[in-house]
């Protein structure tokens, strides 16, 4: 049971990055860079930001994969070098996703956080719910940035992904 719901979260991951993907677009490369006061300064900011911190989740769940060693770091300073290593991103966390059994979501994880010495542990499932969230908490600021610019911003909402692809 879980494992579907884990699955409909990778597609909904994809879908939404998708439809923020396509509305950021229209941005010059001007406003993709300019500082609009989200956490991460600017829309580049902010899905560089996404990037980086889905390689570090997955190579910490695979052991496979480029990740930065920053959570602010830059990959890619133009938009649509940055859009492919998205969907390819979204792609390898849906293929990840795929094959998880509910043993695989019990099992525990260990990594070290880049914020602070150590070594945590928990459940893959739960962890991987964060990654998610993760996700949907700064698409909401990359939304802002748009709406901020007076541009009209994707609905992203999860409940509309259910609708759209059948699986509510």
């Amino acid at each position: 049971m879980y494992h579907e719901q884990f699955a409909t979260l990778g597609a909904y991951n994809a879908w939404a990055n998708r439809r923020l993907y396509e509305s950021a677009a229209v941005l010059s490369a001007e406003q993709f860079a300019e500082d609009r006061g989200v956490f991460f300064r600017s829309m580049r900011g902010t899905l560089n930001h996404i990037l980086c911190a889905d390689r570090i989740w997955l190579r910490r769940f695979t052991g496979a994969g480029d990740a930065p060693d920053r959570l602010d770091a830059t990959l890619f300073e133009a938009f649509e070098p940055l859009r492919v290593a998205r969907e390819a991103e979204d792609a390898r966390i849906g293929t990840f996703v795929a094959g998880l059994g509910e043993a695989d979501l019990a099992a525990t994880v260990r990594y070290s956080p880049l914020s602070q010495p150590g070594t945590i542990e928990g459940r893959l499932g739960p962890t991987l719910l964060h990654v998610f969230n993760h996700q949907t908490h700064h698409r909401g600021q990359a939304h802002a940035v748009l709406t901020g610019f007076g541009l009209p911003a994707p609905g992203m909402d999860l409940v509309a992904f259910l609708r759209e692809t059948g699986r509510g």
